[in-house]
């Protein structure tokens, strides 16, 4: 088992192109993990790193090294996972990203159901609206959007989302509704900041015959958080440009209304990631199958398709 340890320490380095990320995978400390890859040098008498203070590159021994021991050691952790599921069930610690809102919303109600089906899974799910980094987090899966695809890394579509114009009723009483995104500039609005570039997000609006038009608003105060702008939106403060798995809750309860029925803004799709192995662990597998069942019979991929 020791040679197991050192080898995988060696994977999840060249897999995360540091010693701390793999370190995070493996429960370990970064000099932890150094010292087993120092080990598996020496036992090698091959040098795997070129190590300086700012980076960490593989040497190609250790390419070599990956090439030919990272799939038999990713199969050999499927074997000993099926080997420790409990009478053949799936099991095990179930890590998963998401969005905080999204999760919150459309996940945690879901997951009643899976623990029933699936007891002997301990759900680990981490809520960010930042995006996780699959393999160098140690995550088992992710649902979101936009997440950059690394090497190892299966991105499976399950929703087109897109964005939408919305505001409360108690905002448009007496106000004429637009009729085209251009009217919009003379509404007081609630704008978003991009966590990523820091920049206000910019709407270029298309409709069904594939016109497109750009929407601007009377920026009232600016959001970074989509969640926050529907609440704001709710209020009565302006229109909102929102994601449709944020708006459509509150549009169906009448809290808010949508504007430009006919006009939407492509965003990026509604993913679920995964890491791409030959053999996923059946934890793995059975969360991915239940998701997709789950958007297909509760209809939620049409729900946030408003084209």
């Amino acid at each position: 088992m020791e040679a197991l340890n050192l080898i995988e320490s060696f994977i999840q380095t060249a897999e995360t192109g540091s010693f701390s990320a793999a370190a995070r995978r493996l429960g370990l400390t970064p000099a932890g993990v150094s010292k087993n890859v120092a080990r598996l040098e020496t036992h090698l008498g091959v040098r795997l790193f070129h190590r300086s203070t700012r980076k960490l590159t593989m040497t190609p021994g250790g390419e070599q090294l990956w090439a030919d021991a990272g799939a038999p050691f990713a199969s050999l952790q499927d074997a000993f996972a099926r080997a420790a599921q409990h009478d053949g069930k799936p099991s095990g610690v179930l890590k998963v990203g998401m969005a905080l809102s999204f999760g919150r919303e459309y996940l945690v109600p879901l997951l009643g159901e899976f623990l029933e089906r699936y007891p002997d899974i301990v759900p680990d799910w981490h809520f960010d609206n930042r995006a996780v980094d699959l393999i160098a987090g140690g995550f088992d899966a992710a649902i979101g959007a936009g997440i950059e695809l690394t090497q190892g890394v299966v991105a499976r579509e399950i929703a087109r989302p897109c964005t939408i114009v919305a505001a409360s009723p108690a905002y448009m009483k007496g106000r004429p509704l637009p009729a085209h995104p251009s009217e919009l500039a003379e509404l007081d609005g609630i704008a978003r900041r991009s966590s990523s570039t820091g920049r206000l997000r910019a709407w270029t609006m298309r409709n069904q015959v594939g016109e497109e038009a750009l929407a601007e608003c009377r920026v009232r105060m600016i959001f970074d958080d989509p969640e926050a702008i529907a609440h704001a939106a709710m209020q009565g403060l302006g229109i909102a440009f929102l994601p449709t798995p944020h708006a459509a809750p509150w549009i169906e309860s009448g809290q808010l209304m949508r504007l430009l029925p006919g006009w939407h803004a492509p965003i990026s799709p509604l993913t679920l990631y995964y890491p791409n192995r030959k053999l996923l662990p059946a934890k793995t597998r059975v969360f991915i199958d239940f998701i997709v069942e789950a958007f297909r019979e509760r209809r939620l991929a049409a729900r946030f398709d408003a084209r």
